[in-house]
């Protein structure tokens, strides 16, 4: 029961420490054109990849801590607090990246005309005509 119970805090150990290790930050990557924004999606939706799977481990040894306290003594509860801070900071880094990720996306798209610019296509319209087809109140 001892040697298990060495097993699995060492287990504990070696993921907190690895969940704490510093991840790379959703700010400017380097090494793609600003204006390559398919590039970009890519490079976000892997570092959200990266950072879901760092959430998902430090929910994991948040649990283990809440399921079993008195393994820990008072180390744990400061451990306990630590998992909470980067579960709430893991979080926040993915929604942060989301909205990066899904305006790159967008403006991919526009890049490659795939949305239709509302403003060109209405300067075709002509609204100086005078003839009653035209009329935005016909049958009024």
């Amino acid at each position: 029961m001892e040697k298990a119970l060495k097993v699995f805090s060492l287990f504990l150990t070696i993921s907190v420490l690895s969940a704490c290790a510093q991840m790379s930050s959703v700010a400017a990557p380097v090494g793609i054109s600003n204006n390559d924004h398919d590039a970009l999606v890519k490079y976000y939706e892997d570092i959200g990849r990266e950072t879901k799977a760092r959430l998902r481990e430090n929910k994991k040894v948040l649990k283990e801590y809440e399921a079993h306290p008195y393994y820990f003594g008072r180390q744990g509860l400061e451990a306990q607090s630590h998992a909470k801070a980067n579960v709430r900071e893991y979080e926040k880094t993915l929604r942060e990246i989301q909205v990066q990720a899904d305006f790159h996306r967008k403006m991919a798209l526009e890049q490659k005309g795939k949305v239709i610019n509302k403003a060109k296509a209405n300067q075709d319209r002509d609204l100086t005509s005078k003839s009653p087809e035209s009329s935005v109140n016909k049958g009024l």
